[in-house]
Order: structure tokens, then sequence, then C-alpha cells
């Protein structure tokens, strides 16, 4: 269509429209994150945040060294909400085509028609998205913004759920590309995984001697019944004092003196949004304090911008939440 933004519908999931209790929400929660610790073993807590990301309908970066199973979690995560999964490899030759898809003439028809990307999937992960351009790198920031590609005056939308799940090694500088602030910014959470306990690094190790778990998972739920927690968890009731205990800590790192960058809107929406999916999966209709403090850190940190000379000092984000979750207070009422 000359002229005029033309958009091309695509039916990923469906229209399945069911109410949902609590127990029922928890519940299913439960399922996935046992079902995913059969292959990432010892990381409730991580495996629980990442699909609290899920459920808040935002988009996870896995920052952490090499080998801790970061590509594992997508892997076991798509197949057990039964979702479409990509893989696409970030590389400083990627373009951003490689990502989105790309206009092709069909000689067939005699028209040009849209190629689509490895990132039409529910489940995307992008490995080591610090290894390409910027250029590239900025290819996702409509996909995960606004879940759809424009290409030649028509737009694409992308399967829902959509949700990407980026890795990237912290440290590994050369050849890399950091992150700019507005890309940092679309990530609702950055998790870490961390090494396994000794314990639980000889169950890994006794347990893939013949077989590797991720093979024979099995889907627990599916991206429609996904799709209706995501509904679910808007609909988790936030009192007036979660509101403004909220954005008492983004105004506080607002005006920090420390701070370069502070907490954005967005960041301040996706904190809130995180503790309506972590309440809802801890069996309430209703958030507390404490789901906001749960999570501060991992929706907080990697948004927060030090200045230069505040960082060479060994100025650390993390640190600085957890001293805001102290001094900040919470009105009880």
């Amino acid at each position: 269509m000359a002229g005029a933004d033309h958009m091309v519908h695509r039916q990923f999931g469906c229209d399945r429209n069911t109410f949902m209790q609590s127990n029922e929400f928890a519940e299913i929660m439960g399922r996935l994150v046992r079902n995913i610790e059969t292959v990432i073993i010892g990381k409730q807590e991580t495996v629980q945040s990442c699909l609290v990301g899920l459920l808040a309908e935002g988009h996870i970066l896995l920052e952490d060294v090499p080998g801790v199973g970061k590509t594992m979690l997508a892997k076991s995560l798509a197949r057990s909400v039964g979702a479409n999964y990509k893989r696409i490899q970030f590389t400083p030759d990627l373009l951003p085509s490689d990502v989105t898809g790309t206009v092709v003439w069909d000689q067939h028809n005699s028209t040009f028609k849209f190629r689509e990307g490895p990132v039409f999937a529910h489940v995307v992960l992008a490995d080591e998205i610090n290894r390409a351009s910027p250029k590239t790198q900025s290819a996702l920031l409509e996909c995960m913004e606004e879940n759809q590609v424009t290409a030649d005056v028509q737009t694409h939308l992308l399967p829902q759920p959509f949700f990407v799940i980026a890795t990237q090694n912290p440290t590994e500088y050369e050849g890399v590309y950091p992150l700019p602030e507005s890309q940092l910014d679309r990530f609702a959470m950055r998790l870490s995984i961390g090494y396994p306990s000794a314990e639980a690094e000889k169950a890994l190790i006794r347990q893939q001697r013949l077989e590797h778990p991720i093979n024979t998972l099995q889907s627990v739920t599916d991206v429609c019944q996904i799709a209706e927690m995501q509904k679910f968890v808007r609909a988790i009731a936030v009192q007036e004092n979660i509101y403004d205990y909220v954005l008492r800590l983004a105004h506080a790192t607002r005006h920090h003196p420390q701070l370069m960058l502070g907490l954005s809107p967005r960041g301040a929406l996706t904190l809130t949004r995180a503790a309506q999916a972590l309440a809802a999966t801890r069996g309430r209709d209703y958030v507390l304090p404490d789901d906001v403090k749960f999570l501060a850190g991992p929706v907080m940190a990697h948004r927060l911008i030090p200045h230069p000379e505040v960082r060479l000092n060994g100025f650390s984000t993390e640190r600085l939440v957890e001293e805001l979750l102290h001094s900040v207070p919470v009105d009880r009422k």
C-alpha cells in the first residue's frame, strides 16, 4: 500500500478466553519452575525471576560467565511453555535484516514479499548480544518495545506472547559493543545464573553422563495459557502505597549525587508490573512491598548509570539499590 503503513497480522497464539484463579496461576508457575529445574539445577530464584519477566510482558538480559547455562535456561523455558523458539547468534558481521527479515523478489508471482527473520518466534534467544554492532542491536528495539517489525511500509506483527532473552559475557570486553542506555532500559530485568553449588554441580554432571535432560524435556503448559496468565497479572491489585513506594525509589535514584541517570518512568512501570507477576506467583491477588523489594535489584540496577569518576572507584549499582531499599520508607497503610 503506497504512501501508508500497512499492517500484516500473523496468528501465532490463540484467542482462548478463560477465567483464572490465583491458586491456578500459582500451581502452573510451580509446575513450570520444577520442570525447568530438571535442566537448570539449584537455581530456583533465577528460574522464577525469568518466568516473572515473561509473565510481566518484559524481556530478560542474562549477564554471566560462559558455560553456566544461559542458553539452556532459554531453551528449557521455551520447551516448558510449548513455545516456538529461535536462537540468533550475534556476531560483528550480523546485519539488522538478519534479525528482523527482509523484502525479497518472488519470481513466481512477480512481486515483492517479506521473508521473516528469526525474531518471529514466541521465545527468541539473542546470544552474546553485545558482540553485534550498535546498528544491529538497535534492530531489536522496535521488536522489544512495539512487538512488530516494519519493512517497506508494511508492519508485521510478532507472535504473542513475545519474549526476548539476551545473553552477554561480562568478562570479555575485547571486540564487544556495550549496550546503550536506551537498549538496556528495554530489558525488564538483568539476571545472573552464577556457578552452581558443589552438590548441584555434582548432580548436573551425573545427570548428563548419558543424555542431556533438555532432550526429553516436555511442555507443562502452552502459549495460550501463558497469554492468559499475562492478562491475569495485569489485574493484580496495586494499592496507592505501592505506587508511592515505587515512585519514591525512582525519585531517590534521579536525585542521587553519584548517578548520572536514574530510574526511567519505563523502569518504574516495569518494577510495578513485575511485582504484580511475583505476587500472582506467590498465590496473591495483591502486591506487597516485599514483592517490590525482591525485584528491585534485577529491575533497577542495570538502568542506573553512575558518573564516570564514580564508576572508576568500583561503584556498584546493585549495592546502591540495596542501600535505597533500607533508606526509602514504606507506607504500610
